[in-house]
């Protein structure tokens, strides 16, 4: 998955989307915990009553570690599925890794040839040979985490370091590792007034947008402060759409939920003069 066929996604599907399958048993419709593997079977129903909707599902690794054998099975069933039944899709594993260059290189196998995610999230804290192994394969892509969405970002995050924010320090840094071009960035919707300042720093980067939603994000602001000519942004809704409905018409309310934020991206991209018809 290149970012030029990222984009062609997006404008093809008027959508730049991506779903959280943050998968909990205990949110699950009661009728499918009879099931084999309830969490896969819950995946797949979203996946195929909203693939049309989003341009990618990103689910977080813990999710399923929680659950031990089981749950990394049915995290594998899963990105098999979506590579196999649509592989349009850009994939995501939020898995926020990063550690020694040795073991970044383990992770990074791990999620980018035997899973086969085409992304996924990591930690810059250890620096610059942390992540660099992440960014040695092909076509797949490394979501650097620049400023997050939670309560305690402003813990170390905006922290300024000889008079410059901490996380405009990590951002300009990265730009200068080798294989940067590879490179994504979260940054939280709850920090939208800071993307016009990340954007002087990485204008044309690809940004992950976690938060809109239950997190009370706002889409309109996300967009003013971070899209670009070629929209730049997945803005994410994890809790808002696969947990829409608890019954059996749990995937039906998922893509109701998708649909409302999809014809709101719809509606933004026309208003940019962005090219849908692609």
């Amino acid at each position: 998955m290149t970012t030029q066929n990222l984009i062609a996604e997006i404008l093809r599907k008027k959508s730049f989307l991506c779903i959280g399958l943050d998968v909990d048993l205990e949110k699950l419709p009661k009728h499918l915990l009879h099931k084999e593997d309830p969490i896969f079977e819950f995946n797949k129903a979203i996946i195929d009553a909203t693939h049309h909707l989003a341009v990618a599902y990103k689910p977080n690794t813990a999710f399923y570690e929680a659950y031990g054998l089981k749950g990394w099975k049915a995290l594998e069933r899963t990105i098999q599925y979506l590579n196999q039944k649509h592989p349009e899709i850009f994939t995501i594993a939020d898995a926020k890794r990063g550690d020694i260059g040795n073991t970044s290189s383990m992770y990074a196998k791990a999620f980018f040839e035997d899973l086969g995610f085409d992304s996924v999230t990591v930690a810059p804290y250890m620096g610059k040979d942390s992540v660099e192994p992440f960014l040695t394969f092909n076509d797949k892509h490394t979501i650097l985490l620049a400023l997050t969405s939670n309560e305690g970002a402003f813990d170390f995050q905006t922290l300024e370091v000889d008079k410059t924010a901490l996380y405009k320090q990590v951002v300009r840094t990265s730009t200068h590792w080798k294989n940067a071009q590879n490179l994504m960035y979260v940054v939280g919707a709850t920090k939208a007034e800071f993307l016009s300042e990340i954007r002087e720093i990485v204008p044309d980067s690809f940004l992950l947008i976690p938060g809109v939603g239950a997190q009370g994000g706002n889409l309109a602001d996300v967009c003013r402060y971070g899209m670009t000519t070629d929209v730049g942004l997945l803005i994410n809704s994890s809790r808002g759409i696969i947990y829409a409905s608890d019954g059996h018409d749990f995937a039906e309310a998922a893509a109701t939920e998708a649909k409302r934020l999809q014809q709101e991206m719809q509606a933004i991209l026309e208003s940019a003069n962005l090219n849908t018809n692609a």
